[in-house]
């Protein structure tokens, strides 16, 4: 596997960062994760303005000039060519001697790599996937995508040892979102999500979803959900960026619905994949 660090081409055994790294002492960066399909970018727009937000929110200088990050990930994929894939992209604050505070000079780290998308199985997509529910006990700022990402890993292994591939994480007796990804429920014909707020990052897919099903004239709403309305909805599905949607026909060892996808989120990923082949047949129009 050929990565991109700090403005070269290696292969990823030759990488090599500075134990002072920031990201590595502090966690102290920021990331982004692009689907790519059939070498074309999905969204790469969207997911770049998102990276500059988070950049803005930790005050960190933008290191790439404008449409610098679109060449470096096209070039990233041409070396590494195949399937349908996904491109890591992570920037740090760079070495430094350790403080907490910001150094007063430091060149940012710039860490890119390529990761095979795997399609969704034709088991899976009749049966399901099993989630569980653990309280949020993430740090406050969720809608940075910071890679200070422990609480998360913690929760997603705890859902794995359960049997079920992912947590799904409740602060207040409401519903913010799962460990890696944002989470929709279907309520008598709504589709409801909850609303952005520092306590859950804005999804791309999230987003995309909900404009494309609006688009279809569907029942979207972003609002609160209580954790009875989870625990009663009649279907549950999750998003992200590499797995798309999914359903959850499982929660805590409870059937959801009838324990199978339901009808809804059949109709859904039709609209979501058919959106998704429209844009990417439409040329980007935007700076990246």
């Amino acid at each position: 596997m050929i990565v991109y660090l700090n403005g070269a081409f290696l292969p990823a055994e030759k990488a090599c960062l500075s134990p002072l790294d920031r990201g590595f002492l502090f966690g102290d960066g920021i990331y982004e994760v692009i689907p790519s399909y059939q070498g074309a970018f999905f969204l790469l727009d969207e997911h770049l303005e998102r990276l500059r937000r988070s950049l803005r929110e930790i005050r960190m200088p933008e290191p790439q000039p404008e449409k610098g990050w679109a060449a470096v990930l096209a070039e990233l994929l041409e070396r590494n060519p195949g399937g349908d894939r996904s491109v890591y992209l992570q920037l740090t604050r760079g070495s430094a001697p350790r403080d907490h505070a910001f150094p007063a000079a430091a060149a940012a780290t710039e860490f890119a790599m390529v990761s095979p998308i795997a399609p969704l199985s034709v088991d899976l997509a009749e049966r399901g996937f099993a989630a569980i529910t653990l309280p949020d006990q993430r740090w406050g700022r969720c809608d940075i995508k910071s890679v200070a990402l422990l609480p998360n890993v913690l929760a997603r292994q705890h859902a794995v040892e359960q049997g079920a591939v992912e947590a799904i994480l409740l602060r207040g007796g409401k519903l913010t979102e799962g460990a890696a990804s944002n989470v929709f429920v279907v309520l008598g014909g709504a589709v409801v999500t909850p609303a952005l707020g520092p306590e859950i990052l804005p999804g791309i897919t999230r987003r995309f979803l909900l404009d494309a099903l609006r688009n279809e004239g569907w029942d979207c709403r972003e609002e609160p959900v209580l954790e009875s309305t989870l625990r009663s909805a009649d279907e549950i599905w999750l998003t992200s960026s590499t797995k798309e949607l999914l359903p959850v026909t499982v929660l805590d060892g409870r059937p959801v619905g009838t324990g199978r996808p339901g009808p809804m989120w059949g109709r859904a990923l039709d609209v979501f994949q058919r959106a998704r082949e429209r844009s990417m047949a439409t040329p980007a129009t935007g700076a990246e």
